[in-house]
């Protein structure tokens, strides 16, 4: 979905993420990370326009991967190209494996924590969830190699489904469904950088080291 052209975003500064411990790619040492990263004290929000470019911030980005295990014990995930109507126009037409988006200003109003509510409401305007499913956050990305990843930092969350029924709400959402991840793995030159790390380290053997 388009952002509003005043859309203020959660960010941590890049400095604390260096703090933690760098890593370039994958990291799955999720508890390392994810306390700090989240802490009120060490999250803000800024205008999106003014961080897309600011290297000295990293936009939080909840990066959900749904996947499904077959009767015959294969293992599919769900998979899209991403239409030109969707937020960030440097990864238009890429194929991608990862549903979210950016955490808002107005995912703060409540009683909940932002990242999970942000997370539920890009879930929701995205795609519909026909099943049970359950979730585990699985990891994190840092790209710095990218324009786009070194002012993003992504939380890898695994949604194992029970069946494959996810369905795109954004006509954007395209070419999408699941797809047996040794092909995925074959054909990873037309995805986005972000699905080219995950699928990697989470199917492909390379585990992430930080």
């Amino acid at each position: 979905m388009s952002a509003p052209a005043d859309e203020r975003v959660l960010v941590v500064p890049t400095e604390l993420f260096r703090r933690i411990g760098h890593f370039q790619g994958f990291c799955g040492d999720v508890g390392r990370y994810l306390p700090e990263l989240l802490s009120p004290e060490n999250t803000i929000y800024r205008s999106r326009r003014e961080v897309e470019n600011d290297p000295d911030y990293k936009q939080l980005i909840p990066y959900v991967i749904f996947c499904h295990r077959d009767q015959g014990g294969v293992r599919r995930v769900f998979q899209y190209t991403r239409g030109s109507g969707m937020g960030e126009d440097r990864l238009h037409r890429k194929q991608s494996v990862g549903i979210g988006g950016h955490i808002s200003a107005i995912d703060g109003r409540g009683q909940g924590c932002p990242y999970t509510e942000g997370m539920r409401r890009e879930l929701d305007e995205e795609v519909q969830i026909d099943t049970p499913y359950r979730n585990r956050q699985a990891g994190l990305i840092n790209d710095d190699e990218t324009e786009v990843g070194r002012v993003h930092l992504g939380v890898v969350h695994l949604f194992d489904v029970d069946d494959p029924r996810v369905h795109p709400r954004e006509e954007d959402i395209i070419e999408c469904g699941f797809r047996p991840v040794e092909e995925i793995l074959a054909s990873l030159a037309g995805f986005e950088t972000w699905s080219q790390i995950s699928i990697r380290a989470l199917f492909g053997g390379m585990a992430g080291l930080c």
